[in-house]
C-alpha cells in the first residue's frame, strides 16, 4: 500500500463525503463566498502546524510530567482539554501508550474519524480503503510499507475510531533524550507516531552540537 502523503491517488476522492464536500467548495467559489487560495492556506496551517504540534506537545508532557502522564492515561479527554485542546462536544479521546511489548495503531474502518483537535486533518491515506481494511487484517504488513518494522515479539494492536471515540497514541519516548525539556522533545514527535504508523524521531547524536543535546 502506497504511502507517500502528498503525491498519490488512492482513490479516496470517490467516497461520498469528499465528493460532496467538493461539490459544496465548487459552489461556494462559484459565487464567490470562498477563495480557494485562502482555504488551502486555512488547511495548509492545520493539517502541518497547528494540529500535529498541539498532539506533539501533549505527548512532550507525558513523557516528562508522570502526573500527566498518568492523568492522560486514567481520562485523555479531560486531560488534554487541560491544554486548551479540545474536540466537539460528545467526542473522548483515549490516550494509547506504546511499550515495548505493544504497539498501538489507529484506524477508521468505517470512514475516516480522527482526532482533529490534536493531529489536525487527517492525512489521505488514512482515509484510503486500502489503509483502512488492510491496517486491521494484515497490520504487521502495513507499519512495513510505511517503513515500520517492529520485532516479532512485539504485539500490534489495532484500535478502530468511532465518531464518539477517538484515539492518540503515545509513542515511547526515544532513547538520548534524558533530561530533555518538553518543549525540546515536541520536534520529536511526528504525526505517523501518534497514529501508530510511525515512531518518535531519534535524535541526532552525530552533529556537530550532539553533547548539548541532552544537557
Amino acid at each position: 500500500m502506497p504511502h507517500d502523503h502528498h503525491d498519490h491517488d488512492d482513490g479516496s476522492h470517490l467516497d461520498d463525503m469528499t465528493a460532496r464536500v467538493m461539490a459544496l467548495e465548487k459552489l461556494l467559489t462559484d459565487k464567490g463566498l470562498v477563495d480557494p487560495a485562502a482555504l488551502d492556506r486555512i488547511l495548509d496551517t492545520y493539517e502541518t502546524q497547528v494540529g500535529p504540534r498541539n498532539g506533539a506537545e501533549v505527548v512532550a508532557r507525558a513523557w516528562t510530567d508522570p502526573d500527566f502522564a498518568r492523568w492522560l492515561e486514567q481520562d485523555a479527554t479531560a486531560a488534554i482539554h487541560s491544554m486548551g485542546f479540545g474536540g466537539r462536544q460528545g467526542e473522548h479521546l483515549t490516550a494509547l501508550f506504546n511499550t515495548p511489548e505493544r504497539h498501538n495503531m489507529v484506524v477508521c474502518t468505517l470512514c475516516s474519524c480522527y482526532p482533529w483537535s490534536v493531529l489536525g486533518l487527517p492525512p489521505v491515506w488514512y482515509k484510503s480503503m486500502p489503509y483502512r481494511s488492510r491496517a486491521v487484517s494484515e497490520p504487521r504488513a502495513v507499519l512495513a510499507e510505511f517503513g515500520l518494522t517492529l520485532p516479532e515479539g512485539t504485539a500490534i494492536r489495532v484500535w478502530d475510531s468511532t465518531a464518539e471515540m477517538r484515539y492518540l497514541v503515545i509513542p515511547m519516548r526515544p532513547a538520548g533524550t534524558e533530561g530533555w525539556t518538553a518543549e525540546k522533545l515536541v520536534p520529536l514527535v511526528t504525526r505517523d507516531s501518534m497514529i501508530g504508523t510511525g515512531l518518535a524521531l531519534v535524535p541526532d547524536t552525530t552533529g556537530p552540537d550532539a553533547e548539548g543535546q541532552a544537557a
